[in-house]
């Protein structure tokens, strides 16, 4: 009987997968006319990662698409999130009605607890997604947004182009396609001023340099054991979201791709599909970004 109860509990638990599977179908739907997705997200111009108000650290994985998603329906001004305790040690309060949005923490399981869940995949099996719930600055009285610091574009674009040098890729310039080529190993750009600016050229080159990362020789991103014939379209939200995490990163906008508008119907299939599956992308997607992070040289230390 006890380990029905657990069994049930479980379940209901996995609720989360669902709710936040199906909050970011419901904003792929609501963009999908004008092609913009709950990841082509700006504040001021330039894409931000939403952030804890107290820890000031950003949110990672699955919690950005989220808050992304939950941000952009509301039309919050500012990414910046926190759980109404912690609105109250900062000393402001939630206003009455408003509503929450859900982001997840990954609890380990003990022996028995993971007995009881299919998490689809072995190595993950010990891991369960929690819910926890957040409300924007937007929402709160007694609290006051500060302003985000803005490089100007110059400088952005510089450090995008080192970010991009950085990481050791073969990129190859011509044509009119930008496409990675896994068999040999390169990512093909079409010229620098055929873009319609320096953002638009670098957003590209993200998501074709997390196609990049799937090489055995990186990230080793196999698909076709989770995803089967759908691996393809995995594959592109993948890079999508990835692009996505990196403009944030490097403080660029995150460009509506028209080109891509075919993967959007087989996206929701995924998703409709497979309540998970969303997770697993963003995880691939937050794992491809820090690869590329690793590879950044340390700032030299300041001596004292």
């Amino acid at each position: 009987m006890e380990k029905g109860t657990r069994k049930m509990s479980a379940t209901v638990r996995s609720d989360i997968y669902q709710t936040i599977t199906d909050r970011i179908i419901a904003a792929i739907e609501a963009g999908a006319g004008d092609w913009k997705m709950p990841w082509h997200v700006t504040c001021g111009g330039t894409a931000v990662m939403p952030i804890n108000a107290v820890s000031k650290r950003a949110y990672r994985g699955i919690n950005v698409i989220m808050l992304w998603a939950c941000g952009q329906a509301a039309g919050y001004p500012a990414g910046i999130w926190a759980t109404y305790k912690q609105w109250g040690e900062l000393g402001a309060q939630v206003r009455k009605g408003e509503k929450a949005a859900p982001v997840v923490f990954w609890k380990m399981l003990d022996d028995d607890e993971a007995d009881d869940q299919d998490e689809g995949d072995s190595k993950n099996a010990r891991f369960v997604a929690r819910a926890f719930h957040v409300f924007n600055a937007a929402q709160v009285d007694g609290f006051e947004a500060p302003a985000l610091p803005q490089l100007p574009e110059p400088e952005r674009v510089d450090h995008a182009e080192a970010f991009f040098a950085a990481i050791g890729a073969d990129i190859r310039e011509g044509g009119n396609r930008a496409f990675y080529s896994p068999g040999s190993d390169y990512i093909q750009m079409p010229p620098f001023p055929a873009f319609r600016d320096p953002v638009a050229y670098y957003s590209t080159l993200a998501h074709e340099a997390t196609h990049l990362t799937g090489h055995a020789s990186r990230c080793a991103r196999d698909l076709k054991g989770r995803f089967g014939s759908e691996a393809g379209a995995a594959e592109e939200l993948i890079a999508e979201l990835g692009a996505a995490f990196l403009c944030a990163d490097l403080a660029l906008a995150s460009e509506p791709r028209p080109d891509h508008a075919a993967y959007v119907s087989s996206w929701l299939k995924v998703l409709k599909n497979d309540k998970r599956a969303i997770f697993t992308a963003a995880a691939q997607a937050q794992k491809a970004a820090d690869w590329m992070h690793q590879r950044q040289p340390v700032p030299a230390q300041k001596a004292a």
